[in-house]
């Protein structure tokens, strides 16, 4: 009994249990027991090497973080050395994400053209060639070349990284683990600001520099994660290697039944009608579809792009790049206070994440989102309220503080891990690479502008005036993920696509995979 019990847990067929009983009955406990055991190493075995194939994928999404984490005290030290003016100040702090939108698009054709896999190396090392130019600037120009290197080289890395998780994880944790990347993102802020908080005490000509180099340390694990981890199977799928890919799905699934499901679904969507196996055609074909769209299409990409968007449009990178400047606003004095008190916000972004992987696929997608464009949408306009009334008070100040704790906080319980997640699972096969760096172009254009127009508009109508704007993009992104996002969890990548080309389906989907949630909860 306990055998059958054992090999219905991991999904088979009838007849398996059939094949089961009858052992049982010729006395064959034991080889029933032996199996059950395998089969439960071999489960722990799957989890253990999806999971390390997910924490090195996302390694390049440290450097991200961690850049947007440095430069925020960097700044402030590149500025007294180097004698930069304001607006110098916003091209370099938002350059990065700008031209890390020619890294995002370049990532999709070369992803699909050298492999998932390769293209995070390439990443790792355009990144690590600016960050070392970076280093040894002598002067702001010198600065910008090495500023545009590893603005291009993490393009490549945002991009691609939640692509590469979602193609080789099981549905079961799809969500959680194409959340990774999100994860590392925080974690690099957090170094970023530990590393502006440890170094400051340093010559100003000397700490920003060590603080950038830091940055390097990252890229060099990557490469040693190349050996480890396979290719996607959905990409070898691709490229006709699908003895490979089988290798590679029978390393990241628990059962063989389950290995020839997924590759089945897996070559039905690579072998739809229109797709060829000649790069080139198949290159006009996918941009073909992006400028014609099918409704289904049509829909993903509005759901897709529409949420990278709102993920940066809502300031927070912003709030990020320029929290000392935010907190001096507020009344906080002193470099070491303000580097100081942006570590605690790091401490927020980072610890909140983990709510968002314990619960994305538990809860669902959209629960999330609602939960943190709400939350994002009230703190954003506290801390426009409390810095117009309460600047220079030391409540003011506790306020200031806590509230863009708690902003960075919800958004990284929702828009910051599921807007990748989405757009990494809700495209088909044979355009998701692709698909996928166009929302890295969005996300990365809305964050550029974002944050070099930043300091400009908050001398325009204030910080505070700044921020009531941030509350206003921030509701109508709670509109945007009622309207326009539908439920993916618990569905297969395959599935997902088909869920998009029924209208109703779409629009209605988030409602009813929230009322079975209950139900489910209840009992």
């Amino acid at each position: 009994m306990n055998g059958e019990v054992g090999v219905h847990h991991l999904g088979s067929k009838n007849k398996y249990k059939r094949m089961n009983s009858e052992l049982t009955e010729d006395g064959g406990d034991d080889d029933s027991s032996r199996h059950h055991h395998d089969q439960q190493e071999r489960s722990r075995s799957a989890r253990k090497f999806v999971y390390a194939c997910s924490v090195f994928a996302s390694l390049n999404s440290v450097l991200l973080g961690y850049d947007v984490g440095v430069m925020s005290g960097a700044i402030l030290f590149i500025q007294e050395d180097l004698k930069i003016t304001e607006v110098q100040e916003e091209v370099l702090v938002g350059c990065l994400s700008v031209i890390s939108l020619f890294g995002s698009l370049a990532g999709g054709r070369t992803s699909d053209a050298i492999g998932r896999k390769w293209t995070m190396g390439l990443a790792a090392v355009i990144f690590q060639t600016g960050a070392a130019i970076m280093t040894f600037a002598p002067s702001f120009q010198i600065l910008m070349m090495g500023r545009l290197l590893a603005g291009v080289g993490i393009g490549f890395g945002v991009m691609i990284a939640p692509v590469y998780i979602a193609e080789i994880s099981p549905t079961i944790s799809r969500g959680s683990l194409t959340s990774f990347p999100e994860i590392f993102i925080n974690l690099g802020i957090l170094l970023g600001y530990v590393s502006n908080y440890a170094f400051s005490g340093l010559p100003a000509h000397i700490n920003w520099r060590i603080m950038l180099a830091v940055g390097i340390l990252p890229s060099v694990f990557i490469g040693f994660a190349l050996f480890i981890i396979p290719e996607s199977p959905r990409w070898l799928v691709m490229k006709n290697r699908v003895e490979e890919a089988r290798t590679v799905l029978l390393k990241t699934n628990e059962n063989e039944t389950e290995v020839e499901e997924r590759l089945a679904e897996i070559q039905l969507a690579a072998g739809k009608p229109g797709i060829t196996n000649n790069e080139n055609s198949e290159e006009k074909a996918v941009w073909r579809e992006f400028l014609s769209p099918s409704p289904s299409l049509r829909r993903m990409l509005v759901a897709g792009f529409g949420i990278q968007c709102f993920q940066q449009i809502t300031g927070i990178d912003a709030t990020v790049y320029y929290s000392p400047t935010i907190l001096k606003e507020a009344g906080v004095e002193g470099n070491s206070n303000l580097l100081a008190a942006t570590v605690a916000v790091g401490i927020s972004k980072t610890a909140f994440i983990l709510v968002a992987i314990f619960l994305i696929d538990k809860l669902g997608r959209k629960p999330l989102l609602y939960v943190s464009t709400i939350g994002m949408t009230i703190c954003l306009f506290s801390l426009g309220l409390t810095l117009s009334l309460l600047k220079n008070q030391p409540f003011g100040i506790g306020l200031t503080v806590f509230s863009v704790c708690a902003t960075v906080a919800f958004f990284s319980v929702g828009m910051g891990p599921i807007c990748w997640v989405l757009t990494s699972e809700i495209f088909p096969l044979r355009l998701r690479a692709q698909a996928a760096a166009l929302g890295a172009m969005g996300n990365r254009v809305c964050s550029g502008l974002v944050a070099m127009s930043f300091l400009s508009v908050a001398r325009a109508i204030t910080v505070a005036g700044t921020f009531f704007l941030f509350s206003a993009v921030s509701a109508l992104s709670v509109v945007f993920v009622y309207m326009l996002v539908p439920e993916t969890k618990g569905k297969s990548l395959e599935q997902i696509e088909l869920l998009f080309q029924s209208e109703h389906e779409w629009q209605g989907s988030g409602v009813e995979l929230g009322d079975v949630e209950h139900l489910v909860q209840k009992e």
